[in-house]
């Protein structure tokens, strides 16, 4: 079983729309609504690609609910309501504009500690952990970082997808895996990284801090991986258009799933079920979902290619 922890999770509503004009009315083709967030996003494609996941997290009751009629859940009941997120898709183009609430405070001064029991309860029956997402008001960006020590501590591959002081102190535990996108590597980091060679050297001193693997995600130029066995980018040979929301998700997934299947991964392979897991996921209107057939047909066409260390170019 792989376990996903969405702390901030969200009803996502998609409205569509043949093309979108700021200042103008527009009439709605389609409204659909769905139980959402970062962490649900994955086990959702967990779940499509043939790998058992449960969600947990924090929720409202009639959230935790809704999602028990989909997925296995168990969540923790501290928050007074669930956000929103709205995503605007374009049906001429597949442009997708995205509104993003805040959502509600956690109020119970016991939330973070009973979420950290959980999980640690779940851990001798999980192969893989996903911390991902924003946090709720009231709950200390240290808890992404300290449950995931405890899950590395036991042997669990563990992925962090979060940002801004949860990223960093994310970064600070030994063994984790972060996946960030290239604001939050550059926020991280402190260095604008266009290019692959540049994303390796910002990222290697934290590999050599001892993180197991950072997967940066490019959007259209791909994924460039590090990690203490090497580094490599992986591409397709031409970007698809769609909507991207949830892609980063859809790749998150294929990463776990690889993962806990082995003590040995083969991290190009792993790159190339990213891509191509994320691209199948930007042709479907609502995230959460991907094109299974798609994915199998794009997976040969990625793009791998291995990035050499400076030290090892300047050497030759």
């Amino acid at each position: 079983m792989i376990l996903t922890v969405t702390m901030n999770p969200a009803y996502d509503m998609t409205y569509r729309v043949e093309r979108f004009d700021r200042g103008q009315a527009h009439r709605v083709r389609s409204v659909e609504q769905r139980i959402g967030g970062k962490g649900i996003n994955v086990t959702r494609v967990l779940n499509q690609i043939g790998k058992y996941a449960r969600a947990t997290g924090f929720a409202d009751h009639a959230f935790a609910a809704a999602a028990e009629l989909e997925m296995p859940v168990d969540f923790v009941h501290a928050l007074p309501w669930v956000r929103r997120t709205l995503v605007i898709s374009e049906t001429g183009d597949g442009t997708a504009t995205a509104l993003w609430e805040p959502g509600a405070r956690v109020s119970n001064p016991h939330a973070a500690e009973q979420l950290a029991v959980r999980v640690s309860g779940l851990l001798p029956d999980i192969a893989g952990l996903v911390i991902s997402g924003s946090l709720p008001g009231g709950i200390s960006p240290s808890l992404p970082a300290e449950i995931a020590r405890i899950a590395v501590a036991a042997d669990v591959p563990t992925i962090c997808d979060v940002d801004g002081e949860a990223l960093e102190l994310a970064a600070e535990v030994p063994g984790v895996i972060l996946m960030p996108n290239a604001e939050e590597l550059e926020r991280l980091t402190g260095q604008v990284s266009n290019t692959p060679d540049e994303v390796v050297a910002a990222t290697r001193p934290l590999i050599d801090r001892g993180l197991r693997a950072i997967i940066a995600t490019r959007g259209t130029e791909g994924m460039i991986a590090s990690t203490a066995d090497g580094s490599w980018s992986a591409n397709l040979p031409e970007p698809l258009a769609g909507n991207p929301t949830g892609a980063g998700d859809s790749a998150t997934a294929a990463v776990i799933a690889a993962l806990s299947e082995t003590t040995d991964p083969d991290w190009p392979a792993i790159l190339v079920a990213a891509v191509a897991t994320s691209a199948a996921a930007i042709v479907i209107p609502v995230a959460g979902e991907i094109d299974r057939s798609l994915r199998d047909r794009l997976t040969p066409t990625v793009l791998i290619e291995e990035i050499s260390e400076p030290s090892t170019r300047e050497a030759v």
